[in-house]
């Protein structure tokens, strides 16, 4: 499994959540929402450091995006890209 953010969404988080060199942010499977991956659960994300190696990370700019393992059922084996919509300045999530 790989996580990609781009620029787009990475800007996001920076400043939605004031975001500095040496944070982490933990996706997550939480039951409840809608998801095209896995029936009535969505996917979550908590300001977070990991808890011990995570399935999946990536590192922009000295921000750290992570899963961890207990959570990687949710993704089925899929790649995590997170872009921004634009137009509803939020985050999305795509699974590939």
């Amino acid at each position: 499994m790989n996580i990609v953010i781009t620029k787009k969404a990475f800007d996001w988080y920076k400043r939605e959540l004031g975001l500095k060199p040496g944070d982490a942010i933990r996706f997550f499977a939480r039951y409840g929402g809608c998801s095209t991956v896995q029936k009535g659960f969505s996917l979550g994300m908590v300001k977070d450091e990991p808890a011990g190696e995570p399935a999946a990370q990536t590192t922009v700019d000295g921000v750290t995006f992570f899963v961890e393992d207990s959570d990687q059922w949710y993704f089925d084996g899929r790649d995590l890209t997170i872009d921004l919509d634009e137009k509803g300045d939020e985050p999305i999530f795509l699974l590939q």
